[in-house]
């Protein structure tokens, strides 16, 4: 025993001395490739930590506030060799997006690293998404939205999940700035599959008209669902024949119009996975229990739209042709080609547009007396990170630092300071003359890395008065933190979407003789492939939620 002990302690201290070895004058001469030395030594050669880099910025990200990062605040990732990030959007690019990516492209050649971007338009998206990621293109961040192929991407596994450890280590400043709250939405079987905006705003749902032509046939203010019929009738009658303007140049389906109708009774969503898999219920201030929800294609409210969708395409109010139609009906409105549309406050960027041509005049109206005005959800715009990325890290980089330095959001979002805009020392932007080549918040990304409002000096009284009354009676979403798995489903779940992608948008645009029938039939043929399985699991999912919250 002692003989073994003296072994022991002779290779101790062979291993201390060796331990010894590679140091010069008490300081380590190596730390770990792309990873920063987390400790320094203190007088007497003690370890203590290194200075926190994050240490010195604002406790919060707020109007007028400089957050600027450096790449001493991504101690974990390595910035060795330079790396191109992919980043796919959906919309409409802005005339000068390739003067923006060039000024982003600058401002991280600290980090070695360029963003290369795809925009899919508005018209094209839906063929694309799905295609593009299953056929494994270069695409390292995407957008996506629980209306954008959130809940059907993410049980394929076609996004990374982001653990906790794996946020604090690769985007320290959406750990420090993220509100925790805003992580419940974008939830998988309990793991985060996206990044949500990081704010949340009045989402109701209003609809613009040409105001100088309801003045033409003496239309004055709208103030409910009739009023609104009424003018797209009339539009129909006497506008349409003369110059060709349609009502509404509604293109694909009218399901922006189906939710600002369905605004009048109060409704919410519930539950929602796939496009079309969606429960709903009368919001009365609280969370609703599992016999409050309503299947939406079966209430009595999809029943009365789908006749007055009927009533208005036979008028003519939008084209037969409308569920094939190329061009939006936001921009068809915005040339002048609709004199309607329905969407949220977004519809002041297509006002504008179509006010530049003299002697048009638009209007903006809430058609639906609410008691309440729904909080926009914070997963209603999110950036994911898609499993195939072959340098996650340096996505999650890209992505910390587009929705958390101040240069990069507001470059995004703004454009070029002192060519799209001017901002002052309280975070107020004013629009400048070339700020129409590159419109505030209008690409996709900028809803999702949104950190809150950047309020507009000589902003639209228009659309600031509506926002200020949504904002007065605006309720969060009391349903945000259920999210509906469909892997016990998927087969069924996907069936049953087919079936509703085939009927809701005809049914949407009034295309079906007998829309009643055309329900019912519709409702059959979900069951056969089926639907009540699928009902079964959602209400069980959720009544086991509705439990946990009680």
């Amino acid at each position: 025993m002692k003989k073994y002990l003296a072994m022991l302690l002779a290779a101790m201290m062979v291993l201390s001395a060796l331990a010894g070895c590679g140091t010069k004058g008490g300081d380590t001469e190596t730390t770990t490739k792309g990873t920063a030395d987390t400790t320094t030594k203190a007088e007497g050669g003690e370890d203590t930590p290194a200075a926190d880099p994050l240490a010195d910025l604002p406790a919060e990200i707020a109007p007028g506030v400089q957050i600027k990062a450096t790449p001493d605040m991504y101690p974990n990732t390595d910035l060795s060799e330079e790396e191109t990030v992919y980043i796919y959007l959906i919309g409409d690019t802005p005339n000068d997006f390739d003067q923006i990516v060039e000024k982003a492209n600058e401002y991280l050649a600290d980090f070695n690293t360029k963003l290369d971007f795809t925009i899919w338009a508005w018209s094209d998206y839906s063929k694309l998404y799905s295609m593009n990621l299953a056929a494994g293109e270069d695409i390292d961040l995407i957008f996506t939205a629980p209306w954008c192929y959130l809940w059907t991407e993410a049980p394929k596994g076609s996004f990374m999940a982001l653990s906790e450890d794996f946020i604090a280590d690769y985007m320290p400043l959406s750990k420090k700035y993220q509100l925790p709250a805003s992580w419940d939405g974008v939830k998988l079987n309990g793991e985060i599959i996206a990044v949500p905006q990081n704010a949340t705003n009045p989402n109701g749902k209003i609809v613009a008209i040409r105001q100088d032509l309801a003045d033409k046939y003496g239309i004055g203010e709208l103030k409910s669902w009739d009023d609104y019929k009424n003018f797209c009738l009339t539009i129909a009658e006497k506008e349409t024949p003369e110059s060709g303007i349609l009502a509404m140049a509604a293109a694909g389906s009218n399901s922006e119009l189906w939710d600002t109708y369905r605004q009048q009774f109060g409704s919410m969503t519930a539950i929602s996975n796939q496009t079309y898999l969606q429960y709903l219920y009368a919001y009365d201030g609280g969370v609703p229990a599992p016999e409050d929800l309503m299947f939406a294609w079966e209430t009595d409210w999809f029943a009365s739209y789908c006749a007055d969708m009927k009533e208005m395409a036979d008028a003519g109010c939008w084209s037969r042709d409308a569920l094939n139609n190329q061009v939006s009906d936001d921009d068809a409105f915005g040339s002048l080609a609709g004199a309607s549309i329905a969407w949220n406050t977004s519809v002041f960027t297509y006002m504008e547009m179509a006010e530049k041509t003299e002697g048009v005049e638009c209007a903006a109206y809430s058609i639906t007396e609410d008691k309440f005005a729904t909080g926009e959800p914070y997963n209603n715009n999110d950036m994911a990170i898609t499993a195939s990325t072959e340098h996650p890290e340096r996505t999650a980089m890209v992505l910390d630092l587009i929705k958390n330095d101040t240069y990069l959001n507001h470059l995004f979002r703004l454009g070029i300071e002192g060519t799209h805009y001017e901002i002052d020392a309280e975070g107020h932007y004013t629009e400048l003359e070339k700020s129409a080549d590159y419109p505030a918040d209008n690409l996709s990304m900028c809803w999702a890395v949104k950190n809150g409002d950047i309020e507009q000096t000589g902003a639209d009284p228009r659309k600031v008065a509506i926002n200020d009354a949504a904002k007065e009676i605006m309720v969060a979403t009391p349903t945000e933190g259920f999210v509906f798995s469909d892997v016990e489903v998927q087969a069924e779940a996907q069936a049953v979407d087919a079936v509703f992608k085939e009927y809701i948008p005809s049914l949407q645009l009034g295309l079906y003789d007998d829309p009643a029938a055309k329900i019912a039939e519709m409702m059959d043929a979900a069951k056969a492939v089926g639907l009540e399985t699928v009902q079964e699991e959602m209400l069980k999912q959720y009544t086991a939620w509705y439990e946990s919250m009680n």
